[in-house]
């Protein structure tokens, strides 16, 4: 006969099998611990091929390229045997900060690239969106045709579509033909190196693109004055623009008409009942349902017009008078027309980094932000 209120002992019927934070959780522990471990081994294993091609032709090459930016190399020797002269840093600062042709050259082509990015990503966009609005209409008829022709400019060449546009563009072109009758003389497109900016501001009298005065030809940055900055892109180089947007709009349709069919109906369908317009439909509902769509197709497209080169290789090369430069296609002359490899890889690379730091600061002005309302006391 056991003893009231004496205590249990752990053989007795009823008892747990241990304390809490005994040796049972412990083990269970343990084994959940090693069966992770075994499903992460698992995981890397069948990863491994992947891993391995993407090490053997991405990450390997990346570090060739690297160490070549810090060597004088032409390409006609072994760049790991010591026979190129090793330079360090001198690539970077005769790109940046060394007065020269080299450094005036690669200013001249980020500001071109930068007109062609800030021109080309928000039109690009707005044209898709609006395309993917049009074709996700259910009442509209012959949807799949209409797809299928805004989308045929995106899987065609790109070196076909940018022969085609030399042949449309040309001074005698069809694009100045049509131009001609509404009575407008159109330009010698691929032969005007002159800024739309500054042909603007030209045409209202405010500043002389021959002889700019004042503050815009006083300051410098790079190598080049502030108006040379300041000019906007060349009129060879709105083509090359209208080239891109035109190319690239039906593959980013794709994106923003899948997103759009994923959006809930019960979300429209109560915003309709609420008696909302189409306008306000659009930018309460369905723009905030498509912010991380919006997100990756601006940085789709940042990504690539920065590495714009098939165009601009095919419709200029740099040409009139180097306002069709970019970055990418400075970075192949110099390499493959120059014999200079190092400096190549160099501009690359500042080109990387650009990259990175404008998609950073992008996804920091895209991010979701917190909305703390104040109770009124």
């Amino acid at each position: 006969m056991r003893v009231s209120g004496s205590p249990r002992t752990t053989g007795s019927p009823g008892a747990p099998d241990s304390a809490p934070g005994g040796t049972g959780t412990t083990a269970k522990a343990r084994r959940r611990r090693a069966g992770l471990r075994g499903e992460g081994t698992w995981g890397w294993l069948f990863v491994s091929p992947m891993v391995l091609v993407l090490g053997l032709f991405m990450v390997l090459p990346i570090l060739m390229a690297l160490w070549v930016s810090l060597l004088h190399w032409d390409g006609q020797s072994n760049p790991f045997s010591g026979q190129a002269d090793f330079v360090g840093l001198d690539n970077y600062r005769t790109l940046l900060t060394q007065d020269g042709l080299d450094r005036t050259l690669f200013a001249t082509s980020l500001r071109n690239n930068a007109y062609y990015v800030l021109l080309t990503v928000p039109l690009q966009t707005v044209l898709a969106l609006a395309l993917a609005l049009i074709v996700n209409q259910k009442m509209l008829r012959g949807r799949g045709a209409l797809r299928t022709t805004f989308f045929f400019p995106s899987v065609t060449s790109s070196i076909a579509v940018s022969t085609v546009f030399l042949f449309l563009f040309q001074g005698s072109g069809a694009v100045n033909s049509m131009l001609s009758w509404i009575g407008v003389k159109g330009p010698n497109w691929f032969a005007d190196p002159r800024g739309v900016l500054s042909l603007i501001l030209s045409g209202l009298g405010i500043v002389d693109p021959e002889r700019p005065a004042g503050v815009l030809a006083d300051h410098s940055l790079m190598g080049l004055s502030w108006f040379e900055w300041l000019a906007g892109p060349s009129v060879a180089m709105c083509t090359i623009i209208l080239l891109a947007v035109w190319t690239t709009s039906g593959s980013f349709m794709l994106i923003f008409l899948a997103a759009l069919q994923n959006i809930p109906r019960e979300l429209e369908e109560s915003a309709a009942m609420e008696g909302v317009n189409r306008r306000q439909m659009l930018r309460y509902v369905t723009l905030p349902a498509l912010r991380p769509v919006l997100f990756l197709v601006l940085t789709l497209g940042l990504i690539s017009t920065w590495q714009v080169f098939d165009q601009v290789y095919v419709m200029g090369q740099g040409a009139p008078g180097n306002t069709t430069l970019t970055p990418a296609f400075l970075s192949y002359s110099a390499g493959f027309d120059n014999a200079d490899f190092g400096q190549g890889s160099a501009i690359a690379f500042i080109l990387l980094a650009l990259i990175l730091i404008l998609t950073a600061f992008q996804r920091w002005a895209l991010r979701e932000r917190d909305v703390h309302t104040r109770r009124n006391r």
